[in-house]
């Protein structure tokens, strides 16, 4: 009778070192689990902080590209043919005197172009056009008469509108978008 007690305290004994060892690897599995979830959630969270944060930086530099049109770039002087010598958006200034720019605030003196209503007034665009200047053109919306996304920049001189900048096509940067 003792031997047959002894198997099923071995048994029992066996059986309960088998229990303990699974819960053991079980609740370990668990945590390894759990720090790997924590540990993605971690990830997640830091790549749409430093998402957020370069939004941020690029919303705070003037001079990062907000968007990129594509369209034809032509010269246009105030005293054309069904010109009135003022510009169509507000301030509405009278350009007859040979004013080519715009005093902004943030961009500094820029070109003035005319767009279609495709780009609100008050717009800074950059563009590039080595005929009419080495470096790129900041140029700012404030008057209307073309139309899609053609751009016609304003020039001093019919002369200079025809010959130097005539009529290409370009792409161009929007810096600002409106006022």
């Amino acid at each position: 009778m003792n031997s047959k007690l002894l198997k099923k305290a071995f048994k029992i004994i066996r059986l309960s070192i088998i229990v303990v060892v699974l819960l053991i690897a079980e609740t370990s599995s668990k945590k390894y689990e759990n720090k790997i979830e924590s540990v993605n959630e971690n990830r997640t969270i830091n790549l749409t902080t430093m998402a957020l944060k370069l939004e941020e930086e690029i919303s705070n530099d003037l001079y990062a590209t907000k968007d990129t049109y594509t369209g034809d770039l032509t010269g246009y002087t105030a005293d054309c043919p069904l010109c009135s010598g003022r510009l169509a958006c507000t301030p509405n200034y009278n350009v007859l005197n040979g004013t080519e720019t715009y005093p902004d605030a943030s961009y500094g003196n820029v070109r003035i172009v005319a767009s279609s209503k495709n780009l609100p007034c008050g717009t800074v665009i950059r563009f590039n056009k080595a005929n009419v200047s080495n470096n790129p053109i900041i140029a700012i919306v404030l008057d209307r008469g073309v139309i899609g996304n053609d751009i016609d920049l304003l020039s001093n001189s019919n002369d200079y509108a025809v010959k130097t900048i005539g009529r290409s096509s370009i792409s161009y940067d929007i810096l600002r978008t409106g006022w």
